[in-house]
């Protein structure tokens, strides 16, 4: 009943955000103390040079979202740590889905290559909770799933009044914009920070020109679930790779 219900407000949505366009500026928070906490299968060298690299506090980066009637397009913005080093801002790392046709386009850099993901939209299997928050303004409401490959614990916050099924990273096909993502219990935190409903004069199609290898969804699945397996087994970290 709730799937139907989720592919009712999806339908409903799709129709409304034909309307809306608009720019969200998330802010992403990585607490490296709690993601240290969860490295119990590494060696104490792998943790050490973690440390070293991440330090004990968090690092923040910023987010942007554009979307406009059925689409939208999300990557990375800047850094926001005036001492950080290396981060996933030097990556390539571009979504864009267009709800529409049901298409998504990812181009990411993650194991030394630049891979395009090209495939349907397919919802992460959302339970909808009984909690709601306030977040920039709009009151959202809270959805759980769960990431079995990375072995993550996956919270989101979404405001149904911005009927777009989309959100940070990922994930989305939520019946509304997800505001505020959480992945293990505060380890990565993405929060929108700034909300703008107004026109999308750049261009978020998909670029007729990419460069990277083509895959699809379970070809992007198998690479990810054999990156973090050997990943285990070699007691190193995943996250050197690929976006936690």
């Amino acid at each position: 009943m709730k799937l139907l219900v989720i592919m009712f407000f999806l339908s409903v949505s799709v129709a409304f955000a034909q309307k809306m366009e608009g720019e969200i500026i998330y802010e992403k928070v990585t607490s490296w103390p709690k993601l240290y906490g969860t490295l119990t299968y590494m060696s104490n060298e792998e943790r050490d040079r973690i440390k070293q690299t991440w330090g004990d506090d968090e690092s923040k980066q910023e987010m942007r979202l554009l979307f406009s009637g059925d689409k939208s397009f999300y990557t990375t913005s800047k850094h926001l740590d005036n001492d950080a080093g290396w981060s996933w801002n030097d990556k390539e790392y571009k979504i864009y889905r267009d709800m529409e046709t049901e298409k998504r386009t990812d181009i990411i850099e993650m194991l030394g290559k630049i891979y395009i993901v090209e495939d349907s939209v397919r919802a992460p299997k959302w339970k909808i909770m009984n909690k709601i928050k306030e977040i920039g303004g709009y009151m959202c409401m809270m959805a759980v799933t769960e990431d079995t490959v990375k072995k993550q614990r996956i919270t989101a916050w979404f405001a149904d009044n911005i009927p777009l099924g989309v959100g940070p990273d990922l994930y989305g096909g939520l019946p509304g914009m997800i505001l505020e993502l959480d992945i293990n219990d505060g380890i990565v935190v993405t929060t929108a920070k700034k909300i703008e409903m107004k026109p999308i004069t750049e261009d978020i199609n998909v670029p007729k020109k990419m460069k990277g290898r083509k895959i699809n969804e379970q070809q992007y699945n198998t690479l990810v679930t054999n990156h973090v397996k050997d990943s285990f087994k070699a007691r190193r970290a995943f996250f050197w790779a690929m976006p936690y």
